[in-house]
């Protein structure tokens, strides 16, 4: 019942975005109509209405395949399989069990993430990549998690077969510790895997970031560019890591793209989720909830019911592992606007930090050209949005950035007044 009532509140928040979308193709907002063009609204509509199409499929896709592993009797299939070649109880059983599983999972989206890439990027002029460099990606992404996952998985097994009780209180400790590490480790380790990063070679740019970096209080914190054009057309700019590791981001599409002002804006705003800690507190956000989702764990795997319910035999802890996590991936939906809820809070406390430390109408004009180049929608359903976009909607946050503009400007006025 929860999956049904999941699926059909995600395709009908599906079906208004599309609506919505659609009735406001052929008209530019009146706040954008300046900096717009017709074309590229069109487009923006057109492109958000195919990727949401394919949301859509995804969705009902996805609880056929749930529907398949639980009541289809998948699990207990692929459980009985493993048991005839490893020792059912044993350790190798469950992360033979995990894995098989999760590369099942991870084959029944591949078609979604090809058609999106080919199909749909493709179309609409983004895709960079050849079949050869995507699928060289989906390896690498299944060997890092490999790599990173498989010994988690087996100390987590471990924990609940020896801690008793309590394992889940240690077994979330170990999950949190893993998040911290794998921040920590990513800009480093993990992302050169996928791209090349280099520093500016502009060196009058550089200099203007190091000194936009420098009066924000970020005198030595990394900004390197990274060759994003390899493999989409997309304009991005990001920043990641912990401590020491942290490092802005940007995308060599988005250094060909903006004016040298609104690349410092852009500077500013990324450099304000650092000043306010951003990753830190979602990362504390994360560990509280994690904890939460340990300890129901920790109760459910002790209730006959909850395998059972599921059409599921196998009791084992792995099995219960993967049930839970199919079960948090439904009734979890509903919660998910308050996720995105306190990301675009986050945002909003980004912007405002560039309003201070550079230009306002900079970062708003950089918003607007990357609104522009990665076909965003400027009209989508607000419902959609909130339980969907980690980042505020374009006119809510161009209004904002305006309304700093407005307020310095009336600030001059009257010191030049006094």
């Amino acid at each position: 019942a929860a999956l049904m009532a999941t699926t059909l509140v995600q395709l009908w928040l599906c079906l208004r975005h599309i609506r919505c979308v659609q009735h406001h193709r052929n008209t530019v907002p009146e706040a954008f109509a300046r900096d717009i063009s017709a074309e590229t609204h069109t487009k923006a509509a057109d492109y958000t209405v195919a990727r949401t199409w394919l949301a859509a499929a995804d969705a009902g896709w996805n609880s056929l395949v749930i529907l398949a592993f639980t009541l289809g009797g998948g699990l207990d299939a692929i459980a009985s399989f493993l048991a005839g070649i490893v020792d059912a109880q044993g350790y190798a059983h469950g992360i033979l069990l995990v894995g098989t599983v999760f590369a099942l999972g991870f084959l029944a989206d591949f078609p979604v993430m090809w058609y999106r890439r080919f199909a749909i990027d493709g179309r609409f002029g983004f895709n960079r990549a050849n079949l050869a460099m995507f699928l060289g990606d989906r390896v690498k992404a299944l060997l890092v998690t490999a790599v990173f996952g498989l010994p988690l998985l087996l100390l987590v097994l471990w924990l609940m077969a020896r801690m008793g009780q309590w394992w889940w209180l240690y077994a979330s400790v170990a999950w949190i510790t893993f998040q911290l590490l794998l921040y920590a480790m990513y800009p480093a380790f993990i992302s050169p895997l996928f791209n090349k990063f280099k520093p500016l070679e502009n060196e009058a740019l550089e200099l203007r970031i190091r000194a936009a970096l420098a009066r924000c209080g970020y005198r030595d914190c990394r900004a390197d560019v990274m060759d994003g054009s390899r493999r989409s057309s997309h304009v991005n700019a990001y920043f990641t890591g912990l401590g020491a590791s942290q490092r802005i981001v940007l995308f060599d599409t988005l250094i060909n793209s903006l004016t040298p002002a609104e690349i410092e804006a852009v500077i500013a705003h990324e450099v304000g989720h650092m000043r306010h800690r951003h990753i830190a507190k979602r990362l504390l956000w994360s560990g509280v909830a994690s904890l939460g989702l340990f300890a129901v764990l920790g109760w459910l795997i002790q209730e006959p019911w909850f395998a059972a319910g599921l059409g599921v035999k196998d009791d084992s802890a792995a099995m219960e592992l993967v049930l839970f996590f199919i079960a948090v991936s439904v009734f979890g939906f509903p919660f998910r606007w308050i996720s995105n809820l306190y990301s675009r809070r986050h945002e909003f406390e980004a912007d405002a930090f560039a309003a201070t430390h550079s230009s306002a109408d900079d970062l708003a004009n950089a918003l607007l050209k990357l609104y522009g180049h990665n076909a965003t929608t400027l009209t989508p359903d607000p419902l959609h949005s909130t339980f969907y976009d980690t980042h505020p909607p374009a006119a809510l946050r161009i209004s904002r950035l305006r309304a700093h503009t407005d307020l310095a400007r009336q600030k001059r006025s009257n010191w030049l007044r006094v």
